[in-house]
C-alpha cells in the first residue's frame, strides 16, 4: 500500500503493526442492517491497534516520530458541551474510528492526535492492540464499586472474559460467569472466574442464589447483549447493588422497572472508555502485571489471513484475535 501523502495539521500517520478484531467489525463484514445504514463504502475498516509513529502533522505535540502507540478509537471534536466539561467520550459530535471515517486495516492509517495514547515501550505490542476493548471491561468494572464484592458477570465474550480478570485485580469476590458457549465458559475459568453457570443446561438463579447464601450479587456487568442475560441480573442482584450494562442489544428489552425500585439499585449505561481515565488505569493493570491479555488472546495470525479470523469469531470459539500487519 502506498503510504498516504496528505496529513493534516493534527493527525499522525501510523505504521499499524498489530489490529484486533473487533465485534463491530464482524457486524460490517456481515454487512446487516446496522453496517449498511452506518458505512459508507469505500471504507477502510478496524479500530484497535498499535503501530509506530512515522509521520506528524505540523500542531501535534503529544507524540513525535518513532513512538510506540494505540489509541482511543472514539473521536470527539473537542468543542461541544460533553468535550468541555470532560466527558469527550460521550461527545455530542462523535465520529468513530473505522466507522465513519477511515479505520486501521492497513500496512498505514491517519489518526488524530486527540486520540492517541503512547504505549510503554516494553509492552508487548499485540498486546497494545487490544486495550481499547480492555478498556471497556475497565470501564465497566470501576462504574461501581466491586473490592470485596460478589460479582456475576452475564456473557463471556472477550470482554466479558478480560471484566473478569480486572474485578479479581481489584479485589471482588466471588466472581460467577454466567455463559451459553463452552468455549467461552472454559476461558472464562482459565481466567479466574471463581463459578460458572449455564443458563441454558441448569437453574442460573438458584445456582447464583446458593454461592451468595441466597442474599444475591453485589454487582452485575451485563456483557452479552441478551435479554434473557439481564432480567436474570436483575433478578439476582442483591438490594442496593449496581448493574452495569455494557451490551448492546438488538431490540428493546422488556424490563421489570418495579423489581430495580423496590430493590434500590443503581444502574449504569456504558460507552466506551472515560478519555483518558480509564486508559490510566488500564494502563497501570497491564504495566505492574495484574492481568494476563494473553489468557484471553486466542490467535494471533498473519493479516493476509484476516478470514480465518472472522471465521474463528463467527464460529464464536475464540477469545480475541489480533491480526500481525
Amino acid at each position: 500500500m502506498d503510504i498516504p501523502e496528505e496529513l493534516r495539521e493534527d493527525e499522525v500517520l501510523i505504521k499499524v503493526k498489530y489490529a484486533s478484531i473487533c465485534g463491530t467489525d464482524l457486524h460490517i463484514y456481515q454487512w446487516n442492517e446496522w453496517a449498511q445504514n452506518r458505512i459508507k463504502t469505500p471504507q477502510i475498516g478496524g479500530h484497535e491497534f498499535s503501530g509506530e509513529v512515522i509521520k506528524v502533522g505540523k500542531n501535534v505535540k503529544l507524540v513525535e516520530v518513532g513512538d510506540f502507540v494505540s489509541a482511543e478509537t472514539h473521536i470527539p471534536c473537542t468543542r461541544c458541551k460533553m468535550c468541555r466539561t470532560g466527558n469527550m467520550h460521550i461527545c455530542l459530535n462523535m465520529e468513530i474510528l473505522g466507522v465513519d471515517r477511515d479505520g486501521i486495516f492497513a500496512e498505514y492509517a491517519r489518526v488524530p492526535e486527540v486520540v492517541l495514547w503512547k504505549n510503554d515501550p516494553s509492552l508487548p505490542q499485540h498486546m497494545a492492540s487490544v486495550q481499547e476493548p480492555l478498556g471497556n471491561a475497565v470501564y465497566t468494572v470501576t462504574s461501581g464499586d466491586v473490592s470485596g464484592k460478589s460479582v456475576l458477570i452475564t456473557g463471556a465474550g472477550p470482554i466479558g472474559v478480560m471484566a473478569v480478570q480486572v474485578a479479581k485485580a481489584l479485589g471482588a469476590g466471588p466472581i460467577i460467569v454466567s455463559e451459553v458457549k463452552d468455549f467461552r465458559l472454559d476461558l472464562a475459568k482459565k481466567n479466574g472466574a471463581d463459578y460458572l453457570v449455564n443458563p441454558a443446561v441448569e437453574d442460573a438463579y438458584s445456582k447464583i442464589m446458593d454461592i451468595t447464601q441466597h442474599e444475591g450479587v453485589d454487582a452485575v456487568l451485563e456483557m452479552s447483549g441478551n435479554e434473557s442475560a439481564f432480567n436474570l441480573g436483575m433478578k439476582s442482584v442483591i438490594p442496593g447493588g449496581h448493574i452495569s450494562i455494557l451490551g448492546l442489544f438488538d431490540k428493546n428489552v422488556s424490563l421489570d422497572i418495579n423489581a430495580g425500585v423496590f430493590k434500590n439499585i443503581t444502574m449504569y449505561g456504558i460507552t466506551g472508555r472515560k478519555m483518558f481515565e480509564t486508559w490510566y488505569k488500564l494502563s497501570s493493570l497491564l504495566n505492574t502485571k495484574k492481568i494476563d491479555l494473553d489468557k484471553i488472546i486466542t490467535d494471533v495470525i498473519p493479516f493476509e489471513n484476516w478470514q480465518e479470523g472472522f471465521d474463528k469469531m463467527e464460529e464464536g470459539k475464540c477469545g480475541k484475535v489480533v491480526l500481525e500487519i
